[in-house]
């Protein structure tokens, strides 16, 4: 914005002289002695002031310089005004969260990147950088708070390095939830505890189903829950659009195409969530088994690659894929502009073409450049071991053949001893075989009193003990509330532990002293050198069991 020298010495018009004057009223009048409204005339290149009636002319010099000073006066009304425009667009994006924007917005310019405010379970509040979604979801529009998770179970849980995205739905037939987060959680260490986050999203909107699920998952896992460990989260009832009016592509029925578009918006939700989680996402579904260590594997693989969108640790579906958090963002946008259009794994291989693929060359050439983002862990890591699919209807019998077989016990060389125990075991899964370390000890449901004996040939020293219930298929079937009990060959010395009043043992009988109890299905401990040596050693059940129990490690070290 700026005031011309030209127009001054072509000032012979009444026109012009009424813009200077208007300038003169706006930028000189406060800055100058002279009269904002002085006429002018310009006369042998020479500009001259003539008030009515006046021949005095001002000198040149003087004039220029005032208008110098009102060119500088006007750039700073623009920044101004360019300072002013930008409070005004940051108010109307402030103003996009709080109230609906209209749907019949048609200009990008409208719908700016939102930061959305996420509810947690404390009293700050914290945010998280969606994409622009309103461009692909336009319903959203219409709830403020239709971009909020609703944080059922949670800690608010930050800075890990492996976060796990679990979507669940409703189901027909059998619910595998439990089980995949027994399975995930079996065998960790109490440090990889502290460096994982499972985040469980019930991708439905019917709130006493989203409850019965929390509940379940409370009930099973209040340790894992307590410590922030397991995060359980479900979405707005305005999340999802109507699905009617979708078209039907590659064959598919109406319902397989809601399904998979749901999916997408499910997967894209989660990530988003997640993104500020941890240092990696991995993308898996509730329905799989995890190989033991796969905490150490994943991460130990991730930190060795150095340039890749995604690594496969499955090769079935979108299983088992792991994603750097700081790409979330981007992925999910992608998810969501095309949702509606194909499957969730056709999208993430379209991300690669996108991003290296050129459509001069051939499809050889493609593949080997996607190859550079995409890199493959063997054995995988997860297996799918749900029959009934959230698809209505449809059997799911895949298996990803490079998965291999579990180990289901671990085998260790535990001395001589005498072996009994009064409950029943299943078929060829004995105590003796668990014991040898040639097979699991699986027994029939516990009840109060039952008990595993193992009595040595003769009296020994014991270093540390480990017991570990369940097993990576079955990590339901733990002791619970139950002792381990040993048996000083030394009277006077288990007399003097026993009954002294400072000491942290317990007698059960006149002959046992209990030194330990199984935790979260593990019971694992030294035994002091006043104890020794020891006799005999025993498993005490206190309470009758709802499931069968299952010893997959025994392990006595000497």
């Amino acid at each position: 914005m700026h005031f011309s020298l030209l127009s001054v010495h072509t000032a012979s018009s009444g026109g012009v002289w009424a813009l200077g004057c208007l300038w003169g009223a706006a930028l000189l009048s406060t800055h100058t002695h002279l009269h904002p409204c002085t006429h002018y005339e310009a006369d042998r290149g020479e500009i001259s002031p003539k008030a009515p009636g006046s021949t005095v002319r001002p000198d040149l010099q003087t004039l220029y310089q005032r208008l110098l000073l009102a060119e500088e006066l006007g750039g700073q009304v623009s920044r101004d005004l360019s300072s002013l425009l930008e409070e005004l667009r940051n108010t109307s994006r402030a103003a996009n969260i709080s109230h609906p924007i209209s749907s019949t917005a048609t200009t990008s310019d409208s719908i700016p990147t939102e930061k959305i405010r996420q509810k947690t379970d404390h009293s700050g509040q914290q945010t998280f950088v969606q994409p622009n979604i309103y461009l692909y979801m336009p319903h959203l529009r219409q709830h403020p708070d239709s971009l909020l998770p609703n944080v059922v179970l949670g800690q608010g849980r930050r800075g890990v390095s492996l976060v796990l995205g679990i979507p669940t739905v409703k189901r027909e037939k059998q619910n595998y939830l439990v089980s995949t987060l027994r399975s995930l959680l079996y065998g960790l260490t109490t440090l990889q505890q502290q460096d994982l986050l499972i985040i469980v999203f019930v991708a439905e909107t019917d709130s006493d189903y989203v409850g019965s699920i929390a509940e379940s998952i409370r009930k099973n896992f209040s340790r894992e829950v307590q410590s922030g460990l397991l995060e359980v989260i479900s979405p707005s009832q305005y999340y999802y659009p109507d699905f009617s009016g979708l078209r039907e592509t590659f064959g598919d029925s109406k319902d397989r195409v809601k399904w998979r578009t749901k999916q997408n918006l499910d997967y894209s939700f989660l990530m988003l969530y997640a993104q500020d989680k941890g240092t990696y996402y991995v993308q898996l579904e509730d329905d799989v088994v995890a190989k033991a260590g796969y905490f150490n594997a994943m991460k130990t693989f991730a930190n060795q690659q150095q340039q890749w969108l995604y690594l496969e640790f499955s090769q079935l579906g979108f299983i088992g894929k792991m994603f750097q958090s700081r790409d979330l963002p981007m992925i999910a946008e992608f998810f969501l502009m095309f949702h509606r259009d194909k499957p969730i794994d056709w999208l993430l291989d379209h991300i690669l073409w996108v991003k290296v693929c050129n459509p001069e060359k051939d499809a050889k050439d493609c593949n080997k450049q996607k190859a550079q983002l995409r890199h493959r862990y063997k054995p995988s890591l997860f297996q799918h071991v749900g029959l009934h699919s959230s698809l209505s209807g449809k059997l799911q019998q895949l298996k990803d053949k490079d998965f291999g077989q579990q180990s289901l016990f671990q085998a260790h060389s535990n001395p001589a001893a005498e072996l009994s125990s009064s409950l029943k075991h299943y078929q060829q899964h004995s105590l003796e075989r668990a014991y040898r370390g040639q097979d699991f000890f699986w027994a029939l449901t516990p009840s109060h009193g039952d008990y595993i004996l193992f009595n040595f040939t003769q009296p020994i020293h014991i270093s540390r003990y480990l017991f570990r219930s369940g097993n990576i298929e079955t990590s339901g079937d733990k002791f619970t509330n139950t002792t381990v009990e040993v048996l000083p060959s030394n009277a006077s010395a288990r007399d003097r532990l026993a009954t002294g009043s400072s000491s942290s043992y317990k007698a059960p009988d006149e002959h046992f002293i209990t030194i330990g109890a199984f935790e979260n299905g593990v019971a694992e401990g030294e035994i002091e050198e006043a104890l020794q040596p020891i006799s005999a050693l025993r498993l005490v059940v206190h309470s009758d069991a709802d499931v069968w129990a299952l010893l997959s490690e025994i392990h006595i070290a000497v």
